[in-house]
Formats: C-alpha cells, sequence, structure tokens
C-alpha cells in the first residue's frame, strides 16, 4: 500500500453552507494523507504527522491552498475551437458556429486530437470530474473517454441526439441514434471512472419520437444520467412551444418523455416559471447554471434566489464553447456578477461549495468526490497564492480570514492559481514555472 502526504493549507466543504455555514474545514497548516489513490485522512500537519509511516515523504506546499478537483457540470467538448466567437445568440450561434465545427467529427483524427486537448485543458484549469456533450458521431464519444481513461478521470458523457433542425451531416438515422446510444453504454458505462449521459441536445433538435427513444433508453438503464439543455434563451423558449404545442411548457416536453428525474441535468434553467422549479426540485434533477456563456451570447440572468427558495438542485458548468473559460474560478466569477445584478449576494463558500461539493452531488459522484472525507478518491488541485503580482499583493491583507482569503481567489483567479492537479492520488498536471 503506497501512502503519500501533501503539507499546505487545506480547505474543503462537509455540507452545503445554505443549510449550515459552518459546514467546512480549514486547516492553516494542514496535512492530506492519501493511500493508494484514497483519501485516508485530513487534519492539522502537527497532529497527523506522527500517524505517517517512517517511509512517507512529505510534499510541502508553501503559500498554497489544496482544495478538492473542481466539478464541471456542463460543457461541450467538440466546440473547443469556436470559443470567442463573434456576435450571436443562440439559435444564430447553433447554425453558424456549432453545427459547422461539430461536422468536423465525422473525421476521427479529429476527435482525437481535440479529446486529447480538451482533456489537458480541463486538468490545466484543475477540473477533475465533468459532465461532458460529444457530437453526434458514435467515435466522438469514444475519443473523449479514451483520453479521460488515460488520466483515470471520473468523467461523464454521450453521444449527441439529434434527428432535426440541423445539417444532414449531424442527425441521427433510421433508428434515431439507439444503436449507437447503446452501443457506447455496454462499452463505457462503469468502466473505471467513467459513466455515461444520455444525451438529446435540446428539444428542437429531436422529434418526439427521439425524445420516447431516449426515455427508453433511460429506463432501460437507470444507472446512466440525461443531459440536455433547458430555458437558455426567450427564442428557444418560444420556438420550443410551436413544436411541441400539447406541452404545458418546456420542462413538461422532457418530463412527457420519462427524462427528468435525479440523474437529468438541465443545463442553464435562466427563465423558468415556479411551476418548473417547484417539478424540478420533487423530481431530483438539477439546473448547471452557466454564467459566462449566457452573457456572452446574451442569454440572460439565472436566478439563482428562485432556485434556492425552491430547493432546486444547482452546480456550475463552464459551457465551453458559448462559455468563455474552463476555468471554474472564473465561472464563479461571473456567477457572482450575475447574482449581483440579480439584487442576491453570492458568498466564497457557496461558491466553492457548488464548484466541488455541489457539483459532485449534482453528478450524483459525490460518495466518491467532492471533499476530502477519509475514503474518498482523491481527486484534488493546489492553488499557487502568489500567482500573480496582484493575487500576492493581496493575500496579504486576506489570509488573515479564510472568507476574505476565497473571496479573492475566485474574484482574481483564474488558470494560473493552478499550481499542479491529482487525479486518484497522482499528479496529472503541473505548471511549467
Amino acid at each position: 500500500m503506497t501512502q503519500k502526504a501533501y503539507r499546505s493549507q487545506i480547505f474543503h466543504l462537509l455540507g452545503d453552507p445554505q443549510v449550515d455555514e459552518a459546514a467546512y474545514q480549514y486547516f492553516k497548516d494542514g496535512l492530506l494523507i492519501v493511500e493508494d489513490g484514497f483519501v485516508k485522512a485530513i487534519g492539522s500537519y502537527r497532529s497527523l504527522v506522527k500517524t505517517l509511516r517512517a517511509t512517507t515523504k512529505v510534499k510541502h506546499y508553501k503559500n498554497h491552498l489544496i482544495m478538492p478537483g473542481f466539478i464541471d457540470t456542463h460543457i461541450h467538448f467538440p466546440q473547443v475551437d469556436i470559443i470567442g466567437s463573434y456576435g450571436r445568440q443562440l439559435m444564430d450561434w447553433l447554425q453558424d458556429y456549432t453545427f459547422p465545427a461539430e461536422m468536423n467529427f465525422s473525421d476521427p483524427k479529429v476527435c482525437t486530437q481535440t479529446a486529447n486537448f480538451f482533456v489537458k485543458e480541463l486538468l490545466r484549469n484543475g477540473t477533475t470530474s465533468a459532465l461532458v456533450f460529444g457530437t453526434v458521431h458514435e467515435g466522438s464519444v469514444d475519443a473523449l473517454f479514451n483520453e479521460a481513461q488515460k488520466k483515470n478521470m471520473r468523467l461523464i458523457a454521450g453521444k449527441v441526439l439529434m434527428d432535426r433542425g440541423a445539417p444532414k451531416g449531424l442527425l441521427d438515422g433510421k433508428d434515431l441514434g439507439k444503436a449507437a446510444t447503446k452501443r457506447l453504454i455496454k462499452k463505457w458505462h462503469g468502466r473505471g471512472r467513467l459513466g455515461y449521459a444520455i444525451t438529446p441536445r435540446f428539444a428542437p433538435t429531436s422529434t418526439p419520437d427521439q425524445l420516447a427513444m431516449a426515455g427508453t433508453l433511460k429506463k432501460e438503464n437507470p444507472t446512466v444520467h440525461v443531459h440536455t439543455h433547458m430555458c437558455e434563451n426567450k427564442d428557444e423558449i418560444k420556438y420550443v412551444g410551436e413544436l411541441f404545442p400539447q406541452a404545458a411548457d418546456y420542462l413538461n416536453v422532457y418530463e412527457k418523455h420519462g427524462l427528468v428525474g435525479d440523474k437529468t441535468v438541465l443545463a442553464h434553467g435562466v427563465h423558468m416559471s415556479m411551476s418548473m422549479c417547484k417539478r424540478i426540485s420533487k423530481s431530483g434533477a438539477a439546473i448547471s447554471l452557466c454564467p459566462t456563456s449566457n452573457m456572452f451570447i446574451g442569454s440572460g440572468l439565472f436566478n439563482l434566489s428562485q432556485l434556492r427558495r425552491h430547493k432546486v438542485a444547482h452546480a456550475l458548468g463552464t459551457d465551453i464553447g458559448a462559455g468563455t473559460s474552463f476555468s471554474l474560478l472564473a465561472t464563479m466569477n461571473a456567477a457572482y456578477s450575475v447574482c449581483q445584478l440579480r439584487d442576491l449576494s453570492l458568498s466564497s463558500m457557496d461558491a466553492f461549495y457548488m464548484a466541488t461539493l455541489g457539483g459532485a452531488k449534482v453528478l450524483s459522484i459525490d460518495e466518491n468526490v467532492g471533499n476530502f472525507e477519509p475514503g474518498k478518491e482523491a481527486d484534488f488541485v493546489v492553488m499557487d497564492l502568489k500567482a500573480t503580482p496582484l493575487i500576492t499583493r493581496r493575500m496579504k491583507t486576506a489570509k488573515k480570514r479564510l472568507k476574505a482569503m476565497l473571496f479573492a481567489i475566485m474574484i482574481l483567479g483564474d488558470d494560473r492559481m493552478i499550481s499542479e492537479t491529482f487525479v486518484m492520488g497522482k499528479s496529472v498536471y503541473k505548471k511549467v514555472l
């Protein structure tokens, strides 16, 4: 049994700060002990160092902060090359940028090269788990899972289902994508740390027949996830009403086809009614909030107060490529700004919860990751508290108060703060100085 130990400032959350403000642990001089990829113990250095084996070396990170790895609950790996494309809202964005980019994934080389870059970029930004859209091409998901498996990441992904409203080369055939989805579930779901998500892009690009097929697959495979979009843009919502006139609302389209439950993640949820919030909460489904994307393509400002009021589970997503950064730190910054414009002050505790344990709960992987409880998988990030001259200067005044330090990190931080990323106790990214 291999034992490793890491000394630094250490912070993690034990529960939702909205429920218990004291549900966290912080060790100014802490020690994280890892055995064979799992957390063995966490605590103060002084109390734990005496428990180490004589042969265990301690890696000391001065002026750093160790936290659980970040968890991205909504991201598109095939859209890496359209990040920062100019000037479109959702429906035009799909036609002008997304669909042309995804057409390229009929080429296996494009799939492999992009998946390789994508996984490296996640890790470079301290993201150790994610829920990911592929393209309609079966090979896109194979490539992504292959790259994630090489790093032993806990990652969930799925092949996009579309049978209308997109170019011919991106549409599923007569079987509506059923055979490819079944093959991918059999091949990848539960293999190592990987999981599958049934992935209709959104209601406008699936016929009722395809949504019904997806619901049947979910019923046959209850442990897989459902991952789709909902209520992102007002024009989109109007279009859904025209396509599905018998549905009470957007959510009801998915409800009618058996796609809303405790492993369903609905991306965005910017424009939702009270009824929808109540039904989502009751179902156990969750919303992935994507502030950089919503602002960049002008979709709107999510209403966190509404979600909290109705106890809707939620976490953060970068939504690359309409999203503008792989960094969950940058995403927390954007979430804070959105909440400010909604007359809500988002605390650093709440933001880091959404990016770690809260994200794990949304993805139903909190038994495995999300914090440093003994027995959990040792996915963690080492953050450099002297990453930039400004951060260095700010930490001198913030370091004496934990919440002030965390708030400064989430506002000033980005990928430059990620010094090293660990997956199952193994270093998978290290910043070159």
